[in-house]
């Protein structure tokens, strides 16, 4: 298992790293750094895990994390497309704590449980974001401060219930990744607490209290947003029948899917299905102009 902890190379004489990724798959596993970051998706659709949340990604994302905030994004199991991304890191406190910056302030204050731009703001600003991958110095810090500034003057919403200002203990962090991974492979199934209680090397009672206490909600609830956030991104990128998505999302019973994605959505999956696929048809013609 790779470390979840990211050591983030910046060295004595600079303090932001500005980086295109382009691979198969991303493959960091639930990791955090002492860097602020903020990722813009380009290709690839799957489930994004920022401090206690989870749900769905997909290209035209915008996002920004604090300092210490335990994220990742997984690719969903038969993507053809490969991943791409474009990262901004830069260490905390480089930015003057001037009165005219309290916007920036203020949303770099709120990335602490993780932002999510609205996607027709981001539109403007995803060329900003690349172009800032080929400057260095000075003239990095600058256009990085003036994206940061417009940045905080749109639309966005927060992720997590939780904040997560303090560093997660090491064995946190490791035992949270190989849950990750588990019900990344395994929600298609039914699960028993068991189960991943022994993958940690924890009893059903000490997992519950351990995954309550870092994840802010019992493991089960927590397995029920994956499953939907699955069947969301089902519903939109495959005509399947709304009763083979449900019983591939671990779902036994199709009037219990029903009720749980009523319960996440507050829409039945059909109406989600009708709303949000053409939404997705729009968003991707304007990313592909």
């Amino acid at each position: 298992m790779k470390p979840v902890f990211e050591q983030v190379d910046l060295g004595k004489n600079k303090s932001i790293l500005a980086f295109n990724y382009a691979q198969e798959h991303f493959d960091a596993p639930w990791h955090f750094h002492p860097q602020y970051e903020l990722t813009y998706i380009w290709e690839s659709v799957g489930t994004k895990f920022i401090g206690d949340y989870v749900g769905a990604y997909e290209p035209g994302e915008l996002v920004l994390l604090s300092s210490n905030l335990p994220h990742c994004w997984k690719n969903h199991a038969g993507q053809i497309a490969p991943s791409r991304s474009t990262v901004i890191q830069w260490n905390a406190g480089i930015f003057a704590r001037a009165p005219e910056l309290n916007p920036l302030r203020k949303m770099l204050q709120s990335s602490s449980r993780g932002i999510l731009f609205d996607a027709a703001d981001v539109l403007l600003y995803s060329e900003s974001m690349e172009r800032l991958t080929t400057l260095k110095g000075q003239n990095l810090y600058v256009q990085l401060l003036s994206l940061l500034v417009q940045l905080s003057q749109c639309r966005y919403q927060t992720l997590s219930e939780a904040d997560f200002k303090d560093d997660l203990p090491a064995e946190y962090t490791s035992r949270m990744a190989k849950i990750h991974d588990f019900v990344r492979v395994s929600y298609q199934r039914k699960i028993y607490l068991r189960e991943p209680a022994a993958l940690v090397n924890m009893t059903e009672q000490s997992f519950s209290r351990f995954f309550s206490k870092v994840m802010g909600r019992p493991f089960f609830r927590f397995l029920n947003e994956y499953r939907i956030s699955m069947a969301e991104r089902m519903l939109i990128d495959t005509d399947w029948p709304i009763a083979q998505i449900g019983f591939a999302c671990g779902y036994e019973s199709l009037p219990f899917f029903h009720k749980q994605f009523n319960k996440f959505n507050t829409v039945s999956p059909s109406r989600y299905r009708k709303k949000h696929g053409l939404h997705q048809k729009n968003s991707m013609h304007e990313i592909n102009k």
